[in-house]
């Protein structure tokens, strides 16, 4: 099954509802919605810097990442975003495959 980082920043009406609901209260709910597409969620967490949460998924397939990610940035308490993570496996596998490309002006 794919693997996706979803990382994300809080408006500030999203930390009001943050502050209000709890930590584990939108753990809980986004373990909910990630089930509900038929993944899980490998990890979640809360950090401060660049970005206010990280959360890594297991989902069954690209589709469900985007209908995630819109459905959490229609609501517009986060801005949402996701990327495929790529075991090293699989850039092996890449690696192998042919690919004709040549860099501009050579």
């Amino acid at each position: 099954m794919p693997k996706y980082l979803f990382t994300a920043d809080y408006t500030p009406a999203g930390i009001a509802g943050l502050q209000k609901e709890g930590g584990t209260g939108r753990r809980d709910m986004f373990a909910k919605l990630f089930e509900g597409l038929g993944g899980s969620m490998e990890s979640f967490y809360y950090g401060f810097g660049a970005d206010d949460l990280y959360i890594i998924v297991d989902l069954p397939d690209d589709a469900s990442a985007v209908a995630a990610s819109m459905e959490v940035a229609k609501a517009g308490a986060i801005s949402f975003r996701a990327t495929v993570l790529l075991t090293a496996e699989t850039v092996d596998e890449a690696r192998n495959k042919p690919v004709t490309y040549r860099a501009p002006g050579t």
